[in-house]
C-alpha cells in the first residue's frame, strides 16, 4: 500500500521560510518522480513542483520558481520542499504525489502552511 506522510507545516509570516518533508513507502521510492501540490482554502489543487526519480530534472510553478526549492534523499525514501520568502498566496494544504509531473494521486494527507503576519 502507498504511504506519503507529509510535515513540517506551520504558521510563518510573510518573507519566512519553511521546509516541508514527505516520507513515502509502500513503493519503490527511487524509481518514482515524485511532486508537490497545493490547495488554498475554496480552490483547486495547484501544481507546484516535480522532481525526478535521480533528481536530475525539477520544475516549478511560475508562482514559485526562484523561491522553492524541490529535493529528495532516496536513502530515506523522503521529498522535501524548501520554501523561501513565503507570501500570504502560498497559504495552502501542501502535497506530495507520485508519478510524472502534474500527478496529484496517489497523495497524503497534506501540511496546513499558513502565511500570515
Amino acid at each position: 500500500e502507498v504511504q506519503l506522510v507529509e510535515s513540517g507545516g506551520g504558521l510563518v509570516q510573510p518573507g519566512g521560510s519553511l521546509r516541508l518533508s514527505c516520507v513515502a513507502s509502500g513503493f519503490t521510492f527511487s524509481h518514482d518522480a515524485m511532486n508537490w501540490v497545493r490547495q488554498a482554502p475554496g480552490k483547486g489543487l495547484e501544481w507546484v513542483s516535480v522532481i525526478s526519480s535521480g533528481s536530475l530534472y525539477t520544475s516549478y510553478a511560475d508562482s514559485v520558481k526562484g523561491r522553492f526549492a524541490i529535493y529528495r534523499d532516496n536513502a530515506k525514501n523522503t521529498l522535501y520542499l524548501q520554501m523561501n520568502n513565503l507570501k500570504p498566496e502560498d497559504t495552502a494544504v501542501y502535497y506530495c504525489a507520485r508519478g510524472p509531473k502534474g500527478s496529484s494521486n496517489p497523495r497524503g494527507q497534506g501540511t496546513q502552511v499558513t502565511v500570515s503576519s
